[in-house]
């Protein structure tokens, strides 16, 4: 099976020589190579053929199309997840494409994931063939209430079935964090369930906005990309201390991040 090589639980982008292409056209170098693993995946997943395996090989592949754009990627806290022996519930915050890209690649080698979706995404062109085969908890956005039970219920399968899911509570994607934006869907889901939380850090600004895409916009190569694994926090009684525990590790990873960007 196809995984990230790390030491020490974490990964750091090798320093190498950007190839004169991609060192003018970043982002359009990278777009072409999306397009291209986007489309063949999807023709496998419209097969029915497209397992759990193909998923890794796509995500590694959109990986280093990144890195050969010249986009460096540091992950860290990955011993958090080497140690789980069972299902856990993924918290994060969410801030462009790249983590429903990239995320695939980091944990399903270790752990068996999914995770909760827009319904729009199972109808996106194209890539819901690929969204569709992983077996994803779809809500609408629009309904809280409907999609806690959606959550609930569907979450609570995955899980006992174990598969980990993953949860993105902000009521939109920014490249900013905002405590008050992040809802608790996810801790009710690791309670009901009875698994763990691990929250998930993400700066992935450097897969900017798009104009006209939203999920398109260009890459920003003085922006490096961080993605950090949190320990593992088990829910007692009501969530609301383990919901402050996430956003503080989440804002507090920012902080750092932003920080060393200032400094750079």
């Amino acid at each position: 099976m196809l995984r990230i090589q790390y030491t020490e639980y974490r990964y750091k982008t090798p320093d190498r020589l950007v190839a004169l292409l991609p060192r003018i056209f970043p982002s359009l170098f990278f777009y072409m190579h999306l397009i291209d693993i986007v489309f063949r995946s999807s023709r496998v997943a419209k097969k029915g053929e497209y397992g759990d395996n193909d998923w890794i090989e796509s995500s590694m592949n959109v990986l280093r199309r990144l890195e050969q754009a010249g986009v460096k990627i540091e992950i860290s806290g990955l011993e958090n997840l080497e140690c789980q022996k069972g299902p856990v519930v993924f918290v994060g915050n969410h801030m462009s494409m790249m983590e429903t890209m990239l995320l695939p690649a980091i944990i399903q080698p270790i752990l068996p994931v999914t995770f909760v979706v827009k319904e729009s995404l199972l109808a996106y062109p194209v890539f819901r063939h690929i969204m569709q085969s992983r077996n994803p908890v779809a809500v609408s956005r629009t309904n809280p209430r409907q999609d806690l039970k959606v959550v609930m219920s569907e979450g609570v399968a995955r899980l006992q079935a174990g598969i980990s899911v993953i949860v993105f509570p902000q009521t939109t994607r920014s490249h900013t964090f905002d405590p008050e934006q992040m809802s608790s869907i996810g801790v009710k889901l690791a309670k009901k369930a009875g698994v763990p939380i691990i929250p998930i850090a993400l700066k992935t600004d450097c897969w900017q906005n798009g104009s006209w895409f939203k999920d398109f916009g260009r890459l920003d190569l003085s922006k490096t990309a961080h993605y950090s694994f949190g320990p593992p926090i088990t829910v007692v009684g009501k969530g609301d201390e383990e919901q402050n525990e996430i956003n503080t590790y989440i804002a507090h990873a920012l902080k750092k991040w932003w920080s060393l960007s200032d400094t750079e």
